[in-house]
């Protein structure tokens, strides 16, 4: 059964949300926040929920940085520890990492390996890891390791990613976009595939961000923030494929023509009503919950992350978006609810 958390809204709504019955929190990274810093202040700031990175950039840091951030997280809140890692997008790597990001799905695949190699080193033992990409020759002999077993996720949005989380990885991190032929079209298939592959011998983890924005005292601001986040994320050809499978790339074609002229709203008004319908849970709480209803059968299976939308967003309406989201909470929500 689906539980539900939220990317990381800050200590004081944090510590409501988890009261309330928020089973995770996640959140991303970028330029201006570091995914394992924040995953610190949720650790500090929670008590039994799931905290961890969804996601960290995966070629940002070397094996060796991704194990010992995890490690240190372990230490702090024991048990509740996952780490979702992405390959970003290929400029983000070299423009701004200045790392090396060619062949990601196999890039990715061997950092998974590398990363548990040393979240599986056993003190008094040398460290070793011979691949492709990576290379670990280590000899600790500081008595700082022993195994923890951090479930590592993969964001796999196209089919090639998909199949390395099932494969390599402990499962995958769906995206905001995701909608339910998307999950149960190509990227289900996809991991189950991997998995078969793999050594696995559990069902790989679902994790998956929900985009949610929810005002009852103005449901078509939220829907609107809805339309733009929307808009904001198919601007980039990485989701080629995912408007092609739904039959939407005409309201691309157009999204991106009103992006390139910097019409915000004619972007957020190319997004029509069943792109909305089929990817988010919006307006009035009435709404939000008959979607989700609607959806419950194809979300992610073991955490859905209630996102608000951050695109020309404040962060205090984020903020008051996360709130009105906890509604949405099976211990706090009405007959109507989920």
């Amino acid at each position: 059964m689906t539980e539900f958390g939220m990317p990381w809204p800050g200590a004081d709504i944090g510590t409501q949300a988890e009261a309330a019955g928020a089973a995770a929190f996640c959140t991303g990274e970028f330029v201006d926040h570091d995914a394992y810093v924040t995953v610190a202040g949720m650790a500090a700031s929670t008590t039994r929920a799931l905290v961890g990175p969804a996601i960290a950039y995966g070629f940002a840091r070397t094996p060796f940085a991704h194990a010992t951030a995890i490690r240190s997280l372990w230490a702090q809140a024991p048990g509740r520890v996952f780490a979702g890692l992405g390959s970003g997008a290929f400029s983000i790597n070299r423009d701004w990492c200045g790392v090396p990001a060619d062949r990601p799905v196999a890039r990715m695949s061997e950092l998974v390996k590398a990363v548990r190699t040393w979240l599986h080193a056993e003190n008094g033992r040398p460290v070793h890891f011979e691949g492709e990409f990576y290379r670990i020759a280590a000899d600790v002999r500081a008595p700082v390791l022993g195994r923890i077993d951090v479930p590592v996720l993969l964001a796999g949005f196209q089919g090639r990613m998909a199949a390395a989380a099932g494969r390599h990885a402990d499962g995958v991190i769906g995206h905001g976009l995701f909608t339910d032929g998307w999950w149960d079209d190509v990227v289900r298939p996809a991991v189950e595939s991997g998995a078969r592959q793999g050594e696995g011998v559990r069902r790989p983890l679902e994790h998956g961000w929900l985009l949610t924005a929810i005002d009852d005292e103005n449901p078509e601001r939220a829907v609107t923030d809805i339309r733009r986040m929307i808009a904001f994320y198919l601007t980039v050809r990485t989701y080629d494929a995912f408007a092609e499978h739904h039959g939407w790339t005409s309201q691309v074609q157009k999204i991106r023509e009103a992006f390139a002229d910097g019409r915000l709203d004619d972007m957020a008004r190319s997004v029509t009503d069943d792109m909305v319908e089929a990817i988010a849970l919006c307006g009035t709480t009435a709404d939000a919950a008959a979607a989700l209803r609607r959806r419950r059968g194809s979300i992610a299976r073991d955490v859905a992350y209630f996102a608000p939308p951050s695109f020309m967003v404040s962060e205090r309406r984020r903020h008051a978006y996360a709130r009105s989201s906890l509604a949405l909470l099976p211990s706090l929500g009405s007959a109507e609810a989920p």
